[in-house]
């Protein structure tokens, strides 16, 4: 969690925007304490990367700092900085597939022979990677790797509105209040949301269960 000293030398770029204010850079201060653990584990949640995570939500943090000053009610803050930091997550994401898929176009087989000279850093890079995901499965083990990896790609399955509250809820830990708080939603919403999230992943997942058909 970043303590408040360090959050503070991080908005000391940035204040230029509300130098003019400092008790309103303060508050902006005290507020994002409070909520950036939450904003990194939302982007986290869409991303499952710490290093983009984090980075995501420092763009977040920056934007909410610019733009804290138009804000009418503060007390909104939490929820706002949330809902900002998961469409910018979501934005970092798509952006991310399409660079993927850009690079792997240009590992195509009919293009590789243009690359051979590179073939030792190649493998040199492969056998780097086979080593890390060794080790990886060492630390958690393969199956349960392997089960994660089919509920976060169930859970990028789900639409956008059912995803954030199976995140919020469902990984996070937050109660329905809290939930209901952070998207401004009537709680029944939630639960019903919530429950067709569940029921999604339920059948997305029902061919990994023990007694499940195969």
């Amino acid at each position: 969690m970043h303590d408040r000293a360090e959050l503070a030398s991080r908005l000391h770029p940035w204040d230029h925007s509300l130098a003019v204010n400092p008790d309103l850079a303060r508050e902006f201060e005290v507020r994002l304490v409070e909520s950036s653990t939450l904003a990194i584990r939302v982007a986290y949640g869409v991303l499952r990367n710490r290093e983009d995570a984090e980075d995501v939500a420092q763009e977040a943090f920056t934007k909410a700092y610019r733009s804290f000053h138009q804000l009418r009610d503060r007390d909104r803050f939490r929820a706002w900085l949330v809902r900002m930091t998961w469409r910018m997550a979501l934005d970092r994401q798509r952006s991310n597939r399409r660079r993927m898929e850009r690079d792997r176009r240009a590992l195509d087989p009919d293009r590789l022979g243009a690359v051979r000279g590179n073939r030792a850093d190649l493998i040199d890079h492969q056998v780097d990677v086979i080593d890390r995901q060794v080790e990886a499965d060492l630390q958690v083990g393969l199956q349960a790797r392997e089960r994660a990896e089919h509920l976060w790609r169930a859970i990028d399955g789900l639409s956008e509105k059912l995803r954030i509250v199976i995140v919020l809820a469902g990984i996070q830990g937050h109660d329905i209040r809290e939930v209901a708080t952070l998207l401004e939603l009537p709680e029944g919403t939630i639960k019903s949301r919530l429950f067709a999230a569940r029921q999604q992943l339920k059948d997305a997942l029902s061919w990994m269960a023990p007694n499940s058909a195969r």
